[in-house]
């Protein structure tokens, strides 16, 4: 049953946690924010089945980006869970090879050149949120942040950047602010 029938109070519990905790509570918000880029993760690749970056699926690199968000999810809420240092470097490496066929960025970019960019670069705004709550709960102490998972967040954002680049970039439709 998805419900109790007796309500919560606003009142939610962690993984290994019998006290319940406010859920306008930090931890509850960054848990949200995972949840709903972990979310989008899933409404992007519905958009992008079939569409290849360089030699791989999308599909992967966003099955890959949202297990990994899983893992984080879990640490955030006091798994023993850890994001590995391979997955930072195999996100890096998928950023450095998109970087290798982009021209050099001279500006910021206006978003939303093609559906698959708009979708990667709106993605990128709601990872960026979720970075910074993750990051508020680790400065304060309230839930054990490794900086693996650190690194991985802010490395997410750059990748579904890169992404964003990649997709505007295959229709030739990089567009700059005019200031």
């Amino acid at each position: 049953m998805l419900y109790t029938r007796k309500g919560d109070n606003g009142k939610t519990g962690t993984f290994g946690c019998n006290q319940k905790i406010s859920k306008s509570s930090n931890i509850t918000e960054a848990l949200g924010c995972l949840d709903e880029i972990n979310s989008y993760m899933g409404v992007v690749k519905s958009r992008v089945t079939s569409y290849k970056v360089l030699n791989e699926n999308a599909e992967d690199i966003i099955n890959r980006v949202q297990n990994n968000l899983f893992i984080i999810q879990a640490q955030v809420a006091g798994a023993d869970k850890n994001i590995l240092e391979n997955e930072v470097k195999n996100v890096e490496e998928i950023i450095n090879n998109i970087e290798k066929e982009l021209p050099p960025i001279k500006s910021f970019l206006i978003s939303g050149m093609n559906d698959i960019s708009a979708s990667f670069d709106f993605a990128r705004t709601v990872a960026r949120r979720a970075e910074r709550r993750v990051v508020g709960v680790h400065e304060e102490g309230i839930a054990k942040i490794d900086t693996e998972t650190l690194v991985y967040l802010n490395r997410l954002s750059s990748l579904l950047y890169a992404l964003a680049r990649y997709a505007a970039n295959e229709e030739g439709v990089e567009v700059a602010p005019k200031y």
